[in-house]
């Protein structure tokens, strides 16, 4: 009986353990590919960062976001904040409010989002600009300027932060805010 058993236990932890490392977690950091916005310049911002300071860019040129736009891109900006503040949301969900977000821009649009090239400096003097405090790192955990890459690994690894080379899973919500706010202003 023991020689049964014991097999049996151990194939039966096996399993257990096996069906452990299965479950869905929580994304650390955007897979979102655009096909618009590119992220492989030095210090790109993730995509959903380029958008939400691009958007709030394009207000001061001619490729402003109409009225008819912003009623579209309210909800979706809404929803993508909300995602931010809930825990365990899927990244497949946020993909799909990229999605279509860049959907509901021109083409001309995104292409003047992509000329902007920005980067994480963009981001901290868009801050800086309106009186938000984000911190040495450009307010993305774990980016500390001045840090060796092995510094710099060693304290995004301590605060949970996966992402490197531009791409964060946290967009500022200062800067989200002001996406939303200025969206509700062009609503009639």
């Amino acid at each position: 009986m023991k020689k049964i058993f014991l097999p049996l236990v151990f194939l039966f932890a096996l399993l257990l353990a096996s069906c452990s490392g299965t479950a869905a977690t929580p994304p650390t950091s955007d897979t979102y590919l655009s096909p618009n916005l590119p992220t492989d310049y030095e210090g790109a911002l993730a995509v959903r960062n380029q958008l939400a300071l691009g958007t709030l860019e394009l207000i001061q040129t001619e490729s402003t976001i109409s009225a008819e736009q912003a009623q579209t891109l309210l909800p979706l900006w809404q929803a993508l904040r909300s995602t931010q503040q809930a825990a365990g949301t899927a990244q497949a969900e946020v993909n799909a409010l990229l999605t279509q977000i860049e959907a509901a821009m021109t083409p001309e649009q995104l292409q003047s989002i992509a000329s902007m090239k920005l980067t994480f400096t963009d981001m901290q003097e868009w801050a800086t600009a309106n009186g938000i405090t984000m911190g040495s790192g450009g307010g993305i955990p774990g980016q500390g300027s001045g840090m060796s890459p092995e510094a710099r690994a060693t304290k995004q690894a301590a605060e949970g932060v996966t992402s490197t080379g531009g791409s964060s899973s946290k967009l500022p919500t200062a800067l989200m805010d002001a996406v939303i706010a200025s969206l509700q202003a062009q609503v009639p």
